[in-house]
């Protein structure tokens, strides 16, 4: 699985600060925080006929992340609303679209970690990209990870940064095994989630995905659960291991960027015996909820 560029993005507006500029001249400051330390914080968003979904919910935990880090100044929902709205209008935008919002804590004054040194902040990147779901409706492959994602008392994954290395060594892992992506564990072993996506496995007719001990508190995810609670479908939050994925009846993945994709082999160990039902229930569930759902961003 490897994205590939849409040619109507050639000439993309990027919005920095409020300043809309191509995309061939956009760039920021080599004294930002992001540059600096990946001292920034991100959402990605989907738009969805002129809403976008859950958008509230991202911004809260965008803020979230950002308090967690001690930004000494974070914009509004309203301020960030009106500069996606901004953008999406300059690039004619409407459905089909993934955003990708980034909030450092700004420039500083000379190279160095201490926020200290910060004189100008924050940085907000609002990326709008024509982009259909990043898998697809094709079913991925994964492999296991032997790097570990951090328990709360190394990194917080309450917090959503741009210090992305532990999922891009990953990554490289999958690619280098044939596969979509790569399954991570927690330190204990269990199934924490992949390089970019949360794990969810079906057995025996119960939805089970892994505790936030490890892995950050997903929207998607959060999405699914409600979905779960509101049709009946049994579900758990609960450990699981390798094994307890491998003898699932069914497993998929969860993510802004793929929405609902089914997992057929981690491991080199096919899952389930071709059949989903409960996997098919919850992507038409998920498909009419975003076919009405969502903060109406456009008119």
């Amino acid at each position: 699985m490897l994205q590939k560029a849409n040619p109507k993005n050639r000439d993309l507006l990027i919005n920095i600060n409020g300043d809309l500029i191509h995309r061939d001249q956009a760039g920021i400051s080599p004294f930002d925080s992001a540059v600096q330390g990946g001292d920034a914080v991100w959402e990605g968003l989907r738009l969805y006929d002129g809403r976008i979904f859950k958008l509230e919910r991202h911004l809260d935990r965008l803020r979230d992340s950002a308090l967690a880090l001690a930004f000494a100044r974070i914009p509004t929902h309203e301020e960030v609303i009106g500069e996606i709205r901004r953008t999406l209008e300059a690039n004619g935008m409407r459905d089909d679209v993934h955003i990708r919002l980034t909030l450092t804590r700004g420039t500083k004054v000379t190279s160095g970690m201490d926020p200290r040194l910060n004189v100008a902040g924050p940085t907000l990147i609002v990326l709008a990209e024509h982009k259909a779901p990043v898998y697809g409706s094709r079913p991925i492959r994964l492999i296991t990870s032997s790097i570990r994602r951090f328990p709360p008392d190394c990194m917080d994954p309450k917090i959503h940064h741009n210090n992305l290395i532990q999922s891009i060594l990953a990554k490289i892992e999958a690619n280098a095994a044939g596969a979509d992506d790569a399954l991570m564990l927690d330190r204990q072993g269990f199934v924490a989630e992949t390089n970019a996506t949360h794990v969810f496995i079906v057995r025996s007719g119960v939805v089970t995905t892994s505790h936030c001990r490890a892995c950050p508190e997903g929207v998607t995810r959060e999405t699914v659960l409600e979905l779960c609670r509101e049709n009946d479908i049994p579900h758990e939050v609960a450990d699981f291991s390798q094994a307890e994925l491998y003898r699932a009846d069914e497993a998929f993945c969860t993510g802004t960027m793929g929405e609902l994709v089914a997992v057929t082999e981690v491991d080199g160990r096919t899952i389930g015996g071709g059949e989903r039902p409960v996997l098919e229930r919850l992507q038409q569930l998920f498909r009419e909820l975003t076919a009405y759902s969502g903060y109406p961003i456009l008119d």
